[in-house]
């Protein structure tokens, strides 16, 4: 009897959820709305000096373990002396292949043995020094990046291992219509002696060129504790990294550093194609854009919503329709360089070689597109899918520094990361459509097209965008380096 009785109530039950479950029957015939998006809050940004004045900025967080450590110097590319582009390259990406006394594999083993990390690398502005690690072996780990930082010593031979896989990465270059693409594009929006324009790693001859001199007297010149700045996060209060930092870094000298300045680049004024041959080739590497803006603008949260609209994410304008629509290609985005000085706006894609003139076509088609008055739902979708990602960017320690870098970098205000997800929301919709026209002009842009001249030049000119011009892949990146001196 009792078991009846239970059976009975199980069925009972079940009987009951189901109609809850026919009640709250969901309603498919539209998306599901978003959750609001979420105020990131994090905690407050601690600024002391060492000593010697080094700059450092901290933020504690003792979740894990873990420790971040960034050493910036404020050098990059901008420095490279006349004939002698990629020195600031190569001196930051020397910096680990031997110090204080110790060769790049020993160096290599103990921050291994560690379960450390230490990476270098530059750009136009910056060099950077990176430490990951562990908090139980963030002294000896210290000791070693101080000993990168400070003490590099540029041995000839392993220079001359670096010259070679800089000259071989040259070489492969020719055979990559994207790196192609690229450079070539770089280099005529601003020009070849642009530190916007040239490749990072410099040209074949200034590479041959360098000297362990070179390179020393670069890193004597600018890595000086007024010219740098740290930037720690992770499980560690201010008062201990105060005490370590200053027994490694505050004898650290000073100096008078000069940085150069940039020559402001001319804008695009008419649309012109650059059609670079590439025989054989089964695609289309398609670069498009013309000079953007600069970090610091004002227009930085109207750019950010109106080119996720067009170009900045899977659900894109420009993806749905080179991809979804028409299925010439795996994808297509389009995206703003935001620098010290103007960076370049890019649209890009792959697409197949047969239809390299429609692609074309239907880019300068949501170029049009844009500047048409944006409906709210786009404006609503672009601001939605930056305000609720925006705190995938600190997700760890070195995502966190990243983010207070650039803080330090730009000259932000304090609260910005706070503060952003506000601002996006509240960007007005004229703001963002007077942005795009400011910026996206169909009528002049700078196109870079690497493909088999053969099969696409004739439906390009076709097209009447502008002015086609053909060059060899030579034209744009020189002879083919050879490996001997």
């Amino acid at each position: 009897m009792k078991t009846l009785i239970k059976v009975s109530l199980v069925v009972m039950m079940v009987l009951f959820n189901m109609e809850n479950i026919n009640a709250q029957k969901p309603d498919r015939s539209k998306l599901p709305e978003l959750p609001p998006p979420a105020k990131l809050v994090l905690p407050a940004i601690e600024q002391f000096e060492l000593s010697n004045g080094l700059k450092v900025y901290l933020m504690e967080k003792h979740e894990v373990p873990l420790v971040q450590l960034n050493l910036i110097v404020k050098t990059g590319s901008i420095n490279d002396p006349k004939n002698k582009a990629g020195l600031a390259n190569i001196t930051a990406d020397m910096m680990d292949e031997g110090a204080a006394g110790k060769n790049s594999l020993e160096l290599a083993d103990a921050i291994d043995y560690l379960g450390a990390k230490i990476n270098t690398n530059s750009d136009q502005h910056f060099t950077g020094i990176y430490l990951h690690t562990p908090l139980s072996k963030f002294d000896d780990a210290l000791k070693l990046f101080a000993d990168i930082s400070l003490k590099p010593e540029f041995p000839q031979n392993e220079l001359e291992r670096k010259k070679k896989e800089r000259l071989t990465t040259i070489m492969q270059w020719f055979d990559q219509p994207n790196a192609i693409a690229s450079i070539s594009f770089s280099q005529l929006l601003y020009g070849k002696d642009n530190p916007y324009g040239k490749p990072a790693i410099g040209y074949e001859q200034t590479i041959k060129d360098f000297s362990s001199d070179d390179l020393k007297n670069y890193y004597q010149k600018y890595f000086k504790a007024n010219n740098a700045f740290i930037i720690a996060v992770g499980d560690i209060k201010k008062e201990t990294l105060l005490t370590k930092l200053e027994n490694y870094f505050g004898k650290w000298e000073k100096g008078n550093v000069t940085v150069n300045e940039l020559e402001k680049p001319e804008q695009v004024k008419t649309t012109n194609i650059c059609l670079i041959d590439k025989p054989g080739s089964a695609q289309s590497v398609i670069y498009i854009g013309r000079i953007g803006a600069a970090r610091d603008t004002k227009d930085y949260f109207a750019i950010s919503i109106m080119n996720t609209i067009l170009g900045g994410s899977f659900s894109s304008r420009l993806n749905q329709n080179l991809r979804e629509t028409h299925g010439y290609t795996y994808g297509a985005g389009s995206r703003f360089m935001m620098r010290l000085y103007p960076g370049p706006f890019v649209a890009s894609s792959q697409v197949q070689t047969e239809v390299t003139d429609k692609a074309l076509q239907e880019f300068f088609n949501e170029f049009k597109r844009i500047n048409e008055p944006i409906p709210n739902e786009d404006l609503t979708r672009g601001k939605n899918y930056l305000a609720l990602g925006y705190s995938d960017n600190f997700q760890t320690v070195s995502d966190i520094s990243g983010q207070i870098e650039d803080l330090v970098r730009y000259n932000l205000p304090e609260n910005y990361f706070n503060e952003y997800v506000e601002k996006i929301l509240n960007v007005p919709a004229d703001e963002v459509n007077n942005t795009a026209k400011k910026y996206i002009n169909a009528d002049q842009m700078l196109v870079v097209v690497v493909g088999d001249k053969a099969k696409i030049e004739d439906g390009i000119k076709k097209l009447n965008l502008g002015d086609v011009k053909t060059y060899s892949i030579e034209d744009m990146l020189g002879k083919i380096p050879q490996l001997t001196n």
